[in-house]
């Protein structure tokens, strides 16, 4: 595929005569002769007088900061005046209190300038954390290529990152890895595909998809909340089921999770894939999202995917704590939903620290700086489902449940055998209803016979939405 320049992009992500630089001239007088030709013509080639291209504009009306790479000057290197550059936007947008949208396409640190130039890439990132800790979102867009100290600095710093398809990422450029080793480098590790499946970036989007991503993005990060159009179920629940029918019902392959939550009651709704650490499981889905008309980050157990195979382990806990990092840093309500027969016991979660991950979640729900609201959807079954449960408000599905172990193993520990768990989930109290009565749970939500997915999903939505305009006007 083609790859589009620096102007290109700009022209192409914001709304049109809208950009305004702020670049100033770049002075080359103090570099060496030979040095100073070489700039020159990189400029005559690629049209731009440095690496870097920043400025102000509108993106659907709303204003942004930008700062896009030029792979033409130089293969995109960033020497001293390219980063200071970059600083100098990053602090202005957020002097102005605006996003920044980064568009990365380099080999990394200039050579013909060393060290000096290496070590702002410190610079550049003290920035952006000084602009993400104001609560300002920063969007990353990587480009082919991408590699060396860019993507190991500003290009691996934003709320949401995606990249160009077919795009090389990395940051041990091949080259280099090839003439140092004598050999090439592995292929298909150091490609966007690879990267969103190991959940190193979020997504992977053609150039023209950027605008709609964007302005979704956009809109739940900045834009304010939206009027209600959802209605709530309110009263008690329509009738008082037993623990073990609850047990059954929450169970039922049919049974509405965080999916349809997302599909039916949200709008805008943007995944985010992985811990951004090399690390990805599919029983737990992070967004952001409005759940009636509420920007939010969601955090949630897919009952869909959690099987005696494939159960949540650690790596899905540290993806909700990104979710949780992102919704403080974006100071965006949270909102979390459990349902999970439990976490992963094995020795590979022991090895990756399952104990540790709850301990950590736990902890991090319990100290949210934002409203923050938790849902009991179906099972809520030990750690795995306490680790989500803590916050500002808790709502619970009427047949969704709570206890620190399954029933059947609960039976097996009292009785020796699972012939019992009936009796031990109601002798535990793990309904909903008694959660409520306890102070555990703060609203019940009916579930009335011959309720459908959608119905419900919207029902919870609502629900979710009501809270979280209590605890905003609170």
């Amino acid at each position: 595929m083609a790859h589009y320049t620096a102007r290109v992009l700009l022209n192409l992500v914001l709304d049109e005569g809208t950009f305004e630089s702020w670049d100033q001239p770049v002075d080359i007088s103090g570099h060496a002769a030979d040095y100073q030709v070489e700039l020159r013509a990189a400029a005559d080639r690629a049209g731009t007088d440095e690496s870097v291209i920043t400025g102000r504009g509108l993106m659907k009306g709303r204003p942004v900061a930008l700062i896009a790479n030029e792979f033409g000057f130089l293969a995109g290197s960033i020497g001293v005046a390219a980063a200071e550059r970059i600083v100098v936007a990053v602090r202005r947008a957020t002097a102005e209190g605006i996003p920044i949208l980064a568009g990365t396409s380099s080999g990394g640190t200039r050579m013909q300038e060393g060290t000096p130039a290496f070590v702002r890439m410190i610079d550049i990132s003290r920035a952006l954390m000084e602009h993400k800790n104001a609560g300002l979102p920063y969007l990353v867009y990587l480009r082919h290529p991408t590699t060396g100290g860019v993507f190991a600095s500003w290009g691996s710093l934003g709320h949401i990152t995606v990249a160009e398809p077919g795009a090389l990422i990395g940051f041990l450029g091949p080259k280099v890895y090839e003439l140092l080793n004598n050999k090439a480098f592995p292929p298909g590790i150091q490609t966007s595909e690879n990267l969103m499946r190991s959940g190193i970036i979020d997504a992977v989007v053609f150039p023209e998809e950027l605008p709609v991503m964007i302005d979704r993005a956009l809109a739940i990060m900045i834009d304010p909340p939206a009027e209600s159009t959802l209605a709530r179920r309110t009263g008690p629940p329509a009738a008082v089921s037993s623990a073990w029918n609850s047990i059954r019902r929450s169970r039922a392959q049919d049974r509405a999770g965080v999916r349809e939550v997302l599909r039916y009651g949200g709008t805008g709704t943007i995944r985010l894939q992985g811990t951004e650490e090399g690390e990805r499981d599919t029983a737990m889905i992070v967004a952001i999202t409005r759940l009636d008309g509420v920007p939010c980050v969601v955090i949630g157990q897919d009952r869909t995917t959690q099987t005696a195979a494939t159960p949540m382990g650690p790596a899905a806990l540290r993806e909700a704590r990104r979710g949780m990092k992102l919704a403080n840093e974006l100071k965006l309500p949270l909102v979390s939903f459990i349902d999970t027969p439990g976490a992963e016991l094995s020795p590979e979660a022991e090895r990756g620290a399952i104990a540790g991950e709850i301990a950590r979640c736990i902890s991090q729900m319990a100290t949210m700086k934002v409203p923050s609201v938790s849902v009991l959807l179906g099972e809520g079954c030990g750690g795995g489902a306490l680790a989500l449960l803590p916050a500002s408000r808790t709502i619970a599905a009427e047949h969704s449940w709570l206890s620190p172990l399954q029933p059947e193993g609960a039976s097996a520990i009292v009785y020796g055998d699972v012939d019992h768990a009936d009796e031990m989930a109601e002798s535990q109290k793990i309904r909903s209803v008694d959660l409520f009565e306890i102070g555990v749970v703060h609203q019940v939500i009916p579930e009335p016979e011959g309720d459908t997915a959608e119905a419900f999903a919207l029902a919870v939505a609502a629900e979710c939405g009501a809270q979280l305009r209590e605890l905003s006007e609170s």
